[in-house]
């Protein structure tokens, strides 16, 4: 099949391909091709051109030492043809007894019919809303045509972890909620599914490699934070050439994708197969390694040309409530999350083993509706907690945590009571329950959500052995954290930055959540990509003024 690539407006393409009707945008991004490195660009040519225009590069056939079974390429458009299909999911009985995840992925078969569904929009919303402006349009059409391996090229061009978000990124929030399939009613093409099995390939295959950058620089960059942003600019940093060195304070790598989110949404090996990767590309890993503590960050900005801070915010939300903070069986999300974790990596942790952090045999209630309470109200139950009821203020259709993870708690066996929020904690030493009241949501506040307000005489008591605060979370006192009272914060405590992700100290950049806030792993992923920029602006601006400086002498 020969596809004719015309030039047109932002680096869209169209094609027009012989046989059928019309025109439509093959969404072939240029800047995001850009991003290819030197192997991935072994796979792609470059068209005859005019002189003076933008190259316009068109995926070709696989090399010929490919391990790829390629199956018979797919037409697209199949939504006509072919429904919405979702990878097998795990029965909800035998899967709240473990820790597994609980979607099998789809097979070779599955992942080409669904990729082929994708309509080929002339403005592919998936793209537009995706905070890595991913190229899916063009990776679900080689995908239908199974040209896997080029696939996975165009994925990682953008995403330097695609396994991780085809795992866990609220798809229903992003691109596959506002696919046109989607809005037109046929449902959407299912990205996250294809996503996932198409790096899943990469990886069986052999087609991750360790970077290799064309050249070793001398310039070093330390960062400080393990977690996803700290490790997506670690690989575009490394992949530049620059001597990369990430610290964490915790005994593993991964920061929230190794202790945060549970096993059951995204298994430990796929978080440390990648954090492998990085080392093997040359990235060298300091973990137990806590900044304020080991070493200030004028330390470090004396060791490393430029450093990023990528700590992520990990300070709980106070609850507010009386008792919250004496009263035992009251404990924070994320130091139930860490538990729950590293008892699953068979690490013993004694807060679990005397029952502070285990829900086994009690009464859970969780405080929160965002992705943080959905964990932990599934992690309850996979623990053998008696009950798990979920107190939430407003109703599920506002709530901000992904619609597909509540289903998913619901099947599990987790009660959810909406439009209801917390007004005490009941219990003397130890906490018996809580009191909470009935809401309403009344006129909208500054950021166009209704605020819930109390009905008067609605109260009602809810049993618990153990309530868990996951109302989200907070910078710390990040001058004070890591010893440079210089470093300028803003009144929600996170790091300010210029348009590089520069902050207020020269050569001192921050990026994901410490800047942004709390946010989804995608962003701390995007906000990594482009911390490395910035930091490759500087340091190239820097390289020339000591060599300007030294041709002058």
């Amino acid at each position: 099949m020969r596809i004719r690539l015309v030039r047109k407006g932002n680096g869209l393409t169209k094609a027009r391909l012989p046989g059928l009707r019309g025109t439509w945008a093959l969404a072939c991004r240029l800047p995001a091709l850009s991003r290819l490195d030197r192997t991935s660009l072994d796979t792609i040519k470059t068209p005859r051109r005019d002189p003076g225009s933008e190259p316009t590069r068109v995926p070709i056939r696989p090399r010929p030492d490919t391990k790829e079974t390629r199956p018979m390429a797919r037409p697209m458009l199949q939504f006509t043809r072919l429904d919405q299909k979702t990878p097998a999911k795990r029965d909800a009985e035998t899967r709240r007894r473990d820790f597994d995840e609980i979607y099998t992925g789809f097979s070779t078969e599955a992942a080409g019919d669904q990729a082929s569904r994708c309509e080929q929009c002339g403005i592919p919303f998936c793209h537009l809303h995706c905070p890595l402006a991913n190229n899916i349009p063009d990776w679900l059409m080689l995908t239908a045509a199974g040209r896997l391996e080029e696939a996975y090229a165009l994925s990682s061009s953008t995403n330097s972890m695609p396994e991780i978000c085809g795992r866990i990124c609220p798809q229903d929030r992003l691109c596959e909620g506002l696919c046109v399939l989607e809005q037109s009613r046929h449902r959407s093409v299912t990205i996250g599914a294809v996503e996932r099995y198409i790096t899943d390939t990469a990886w069986e295959n052999g087609w991750v490699t360790p970077l290799r950058p064309v050249r070793e620089l001398s310039q070093s960059v330390g960062i400080v934070g393990g977690g996803p942003g700290g490790l997506a600019a670690a690989g575009q940093l490394r992949k530049m050439g620059y001597q990369v060195t990430v610290y964490d304070r915790h005994d593993r790598f991964g920061g929230l994708l190794m202790y945060g989110i549970p096993g059951f949404k995204l298994e430990k090996d796929v978080v440390q197969r990648r954090i492998d990767h990085l080392a093997a590309s040359g990235v060298t890993l300091k973990a137990g390694f806590e900044v304020g503590r080991d070493a200030t960050l004028a330390d470090l900005r004396q060791k490393h040309d430029a450093v990023l801070i990528a700590t992520g915010v990990y300070k709980a939300r106070a609850l507010g409530l009386a008792g919250a903070e004496t009263l035992q069986g009251v404990i924070k999300a994320l130091d139930y999350l860490i538990t729950a974790n590293k008892v699953g990596l068979g690490d013993r942790v004694p807060a679990f083993e005397e029952g502070t952090l285990n829900a086994q045999g009690k009464k859970v209630v969780v405080i929160g509706g965002g992705d943080t309470a959905m964990d932990c109200l599934r992690t309850a139950i996979r623990q053998g907690a008696s009950s798990v009821t979920c107190l939430y203020r407003r109703d599920r259709a506002n709530m901000p945590g992904s619609q597909r993870e509540v289903d998913n708690a619901i099947d599990e066996g987790v009660t959810f009571e909406w439009l209801s929020a917390p007004e005490a904690l009941l219990g003397t030493g130890t906490v018996s329950g809580v009191q909470a009241s009935r809401m309403y949501l009344g006129m909208a506040d500054g950021s166009g959500r209704q605020t819930p307000k109390p009905l008067p005489g609605s109260g009602f008591t809810v049993e618990a052995d153990l309530v868990i605060e996951a109302l989200g979370f907070e910078p710390e006192n990040m001058p004070t954290t890591l010893g440079d009272p210089d470093l300028a914060v803003g009144r929600d405590g996170t790091i300010g930055v210029d348009a590089n992700k520069m902050s207020s100290i020269e050569g001192v950049f921050a990026a994901g959540d410490i800047v942004r806030g709390a946010s989804l792993v995608v962003w701390a992923i995007r906000d990594g990509r482009d911390a490395a920029e910035g930091i490759r602006r500087y340091l190239e601006t820097k390289a020339a003024g000591v060599a300007g400086s030294a041709r002058a002498s």
